[in-house]
């Protein structure tokens, strides 16, 4: 009889996990307390990156047995850079800087196309099930708490596919916000890595700056929202279990985009279960070092205005001309240089709190830190109109999938 692989979490990790040991003739059974992979996801447009490794990432996804023809994408090599003046560069590369996928449950997102693979590979995925930790080998749960929150508006639009990229510390604190469109739906979001009070005003006041700037003929459909809890952990294996993706606190703090890594480690745990790799040396050999230098670029971050944004947004423009690839200096960013390894102590004692977790382990954690001075402003004329609008469209069945008193 083939060993029994239990897995906690129908998500990315985990099922590139199940995936895996079921092709290698193991009975694996994933468990998870929502109705389908996808199901905390309300249609949002999220981001793979092909920046933090030389080989494409779709490249690397079907030399581990993974289709990425599953699920529909959309590959960029060109965005606009907007700066906090509102000035608009195009950083430009060869090939794809990124790829925009769709999470939920409908059948083109990418929820559903690894939940296709694992039950062609013969997973049992049991859906609606609250399943006991200490009874699974591999741990693929989601986020527990919030370092972060994202809020955006999905919409009908007739502008062709774009993605847009803005820093701005007015409508994204201590962050950013973007506008993506794919096939005539878009979306505008704004990250906020503050805590604020009201929040949905960054919202209204981020979709006014992008409805002033951009043609878009927005028609509202609903608004979304989620969060991202960002922590690292003092071990990766803990007391029989390995920990993958957001539960292993393999996440990318400074823009977010996490799928890369979530997949990344969720086949790292199944070539160990094999016996092809020991997990945390790989995850630490592999991952961690770009984790902590993304957690050094959001320190940074946090502690920036709109004046060195502006600064960023330049030298990302002079790097370009320099080397003719926009890509060079996202890459340059993630490298683990002598500089940002001096400055993980400072890091970890100034942004990250210790916390012990339910499970046992010890995680440092980034709390959602408190909103600056800086942070309290009146709404626009702009902004106050959006609210209006989201209110007509809320009264016309528009879906908010996140708090009201968020919103």
């Amino acid at each position: 009889m083939s060993e029994r692989i239990d897995i906690l979490g129908a998500g990315l990790s985990g099922l590139a996990s199940a995936t895996i040991l079921a092709r290698e003739g193991k009975e694996v059974h994933v468990h998870d307390i929502r109705a389908d992979s996808g199901a905390r996801f309300d249609g949002d447009f999220q981001g793979i990156e092909n920046w933090t490794s030389e080989i494409d990432f779709f490249d690397e996804m079907r030399s581990w047995g993974l289709d990425p023809d599953e699920f529909k994408s959309n590959g960029f090599g060109i965005i606009d850079l907007i700066h906090p003046d509102d000035t608009i560069t195009q950083p430009i590369t060869d090939g794809y800087a990124f790829r925009v996928i769709e999470r939920g449950t409908d059948p083109h997102c990418i929820d559903q196309g690894f939940k296709r693979m694992a039950l062609a590979a013969g997973v049992n995925i049991h859906y609606n099930v609250k399943k006991d930790p200490n009874e699974c080998q591999i741990i693929a749960a989601g986020p527990k708490d919030s370092s972060a929150i994202a809020f955006g508006e999905i919409f009908h639009t007739d502008h062709p596919n774009h993605v847009a990229f803005q820093l701005n510390d007015k409508l994204a604190p201590g962050a950013y916000s973007y506008l993506i469109i794919i096939d005539g739906i878009g979306l505008i979001c704004t990250c906020l890595w503050r805590q604020q009070k009201k929040s949905g005003r960054y919202l209204n006041e981020t979709i006014a700056w992008y409805d002033e700037h951009y043609e878009l003929n927005r028609q509202p459909i609903k608004r979304v929202g989620g969060k991202g809890d960002f922590a690292i952990p003092n071990k990766y294996v803990h007391e029989g279990k390995i920990y993958v993706g957001e539960a292993g606190g393999l996440q990318d703090f400074m823009w977010g985009f996490g799928m890369r890594y979530a997949i990344t480690s969720g086949v790292y745990a199944a070539k160990s279960i094999l016996g092809k790799c020991d997990y945390e040396t790989e995850i630490r050999k592999q991952l961690l070092p770009l984790v902590k230098t993304s957690a050094i670029n959001r320190f940074l971050m946090n502690r920036l205005g709109d004046r060195a944004f502006k600064q960023i947004a330049n030298h990302w423009m002079r790097n370009q001309k320099k080397t003719g690839d926009g890509l060079t200096f996202m890459k340059w960013v993630y490298q683990p240089g002598i500089f940002r390894r001096a400055l993980w102590p400072i890091v970890k004692l100034g942004m990250l709190r210790k916390k012990t977790l339910t499970d046992g382990r010890t995680v440092h954690r980034m709390p959602f830190r408190k909103p600056l001075v800086r942070d309290v402003w009146e709404p626009s004329e702009g902004a106050n109109a959006i609210g209006e609008q989201w209110k007509n469209t809320r009264k016309r069945g528009g879906n908010l999938s996140f708090g009201e008193s968020d919103m």
